[in-house]
């Protein structure tokens, strides 16, 4: 018997048809890809720390992680740029051991004339009532009232004469680059009101990423939304997404965090870290927050990434990402520079409009420490997985239980038996699949270079080295013109 059958015993003597069913050559599958965010729940949060749990709404992210919590608005911004993949999120507590950012407003100067005060918590916007006959109490008062109503910002606030304390929510550094200003969109302050808004600062320790780390266990996320960028985190992620990664776990991911500070600041920051699986946007003077910036940049590339991982990501939009004042945005040349420091970069439309101008990761120097741009664009990593992924599906759908016979061995037609110069074609037919999506370029060399062999030591094993050309991006377009009068 020359067909090598699954089911159908050989020793059948009862008269019958009897067909099995194989889905060797089917070759329908797909990657369900995944979002996970990590943040920090409020006591009022009814989600327990360091469990994954889908989340599909703002309201239900409210009612797990409380309203106000750093989780719950990380979900908000995350669904607001992207509803459609698929979204999870773990929960930490605050650490006891930190301390919460604060900072004041202090009323000097009363107002002289009836207005409203436009004051952007975070790049939400808060309205305050101003009368005319207010003194610098009472316009304290009113800010302290408003600030209080609106449970959805991620610090509470108290008042004690003309000055009015604001509190994060959250223990934390994260929460010491929140910004905190008044009429971002030009409105007009009432007249003779004048106000000091302090920076916050003060918070300390953030959370350890540790529980979070160990709850995602084996299971596949292809994309990590990360608030955290003080160095322990960023290492012990770091180790995480770099064993992730490997051959024997195969479940690679890339995780977003977002950094904001000077552009001095921002760039000593990005020069000190070195890793191909974690990008980091640098917001600047951008009120929104870097959770939520995180949040958003990870919910539009990984809509992106997941229909083509080789297409490059710039020009997308960031929803919900609030442009700093005009002055504040960072040059050509400033964003240039970032862009050697492995930091990520955006551009802002006339209107206020964010773009992804390039997405790149932190990895910059090879284990050499000499300058290495071979994991420069996300979409390397990103690529790479994905040929991975249809190598091992080809290898797991196709041959599950095969046997391995060198090549030139006369086994019959239908024997459930591979040979290296089988799969070597198998390879070749899925590198011309890879190279119709736009993946893979230059089949020519692939075939030349592709070495498939049985292993001498090891008679089960097979063997191979293949050496795919990724597509690459087209980012620059440069010209000359030399014209004519």
């Amino acid at each position: 018997m020359a067909i090598s059958f699954d089911s159908i015993p050989a020793s059948l003597r009862t008269p019958g048809a009897y067909i099995e069913f194989n889905n060797e050559l089917a070759g329908a599958a797909g990657i369900m890809h995944k979002i996970v965010a990590v943040g920090q729940r409020l006591p009022t949060g009814t989600q327990v720390e360091g469990e994954p749990v889908r989340v599909t709404d703002p309201s239900q992210a409210v009612s797990l992680f409380g309203r106000g919590s750093m989780l719950a608005l990380m979900i908000a911004a995350a669904l607001g740029a992207n509803a459609n993949t698929e979204l999870w999120a773990i929960a930490l507590d605050d650490d006891a051991a930190g301390q919460a950012a604060t900072t004041t407003i202090e009323v000097w100067a009363p107002p002289t004339a009836a207005g409203t005060l436009m004051l952007y918590i975070g790049g939400s916007r808060v309205k305050v009532g101003i009368a005319s006959g207010d003194d610098a109490a009472a316009v304290a008062t009113s800010i302290n009232a408003a600030i209080n109503a609106d449970l959805d910002l991620p610090l509470t606030a108290t008042v004690s004469t003309d000055t009015v304390t604001l509190t994060a929510r959250h223990k934390g550094d994260v929460f010491n680059a929140l910004d905190i200003r008044t009429n971002y969109y030009a409105e007009v302050m009432p007249a003779g009101l004048a106000l000091t808004i302090g920076t916050m600062a003060g918070g300390t320790s953030n959370p350890d990423l540790g529980p979070a780390i160990d709850a995602l266990g084996d299971e596949w996320f292809n994309w990590i939304i990360n608030p955290y960028t003080d160095t322990s985190n960023l290492v012990a992620l770091e180790t995480e997404l770099g064993d992730r990664w490997g051959p024997m776990r195969q479940i690679g991911c890339r995780a977003f965090s977002a950094f904001s500070g000077t552009h001095a600041v921002t760039g000593t920051f990005g020069s000190g870290r070195n890793n191909e699986h974690i990008t980091c946007l640098g917001t600047g003077a951008s009120p929104t927050p870097t959770y939520s910036a995180a949040a958003i940049n990870c919910a539009v590339a990984a809509l992106s990434l997941s229909i083509d991982p080789a297409r490059p990501l710039q020009t997308l939009t960031l929803p919900g990402m609030l442009a700093p004042a005009r002055h504040e945005i960072w040059t050509r040349q400033e964003r240039n520079l970032l862009l050697y420091d492995g930091i990520s970069t955006y551009t802002v439309d006339r209107d206020g409009t964010c773009r992804l101008e390039r997405q790149i990761t932190m990895y910059q120097t090879n284990s050499a420490s000499l300058a290495d741009a071979s994991y420069l664009d996300i979409c390397t990593p990103e690529t790479l997985e994905r040929i991975r992924f249809e190598q091992r599906l080809l290898q797991s759908q196709k041959y599950p239980r095969y046997k391995l016979a060198d090549d030139g061995t006369a086994f019959g037609v239908g024997q459930a038996v591979i040979t290296p110069k089988i799969w070597r074609g198998e390879l070749l037919a899925l590198y011309r699949v890879l190279e119709q999506r736009g993946w893979v370029e230059d089949y020519t060399n692939y075939d030349r270079l592709l070495i498939v062999e049985r292993d001498s030591d090891d008679r089960n094993r097979l063997n191979w080295r293949d050496t795919p050309n990724l597509v690459n991006q087209a980012r620059v377009f440069a010209g000359k013109q030399q014209f004519i009068v």
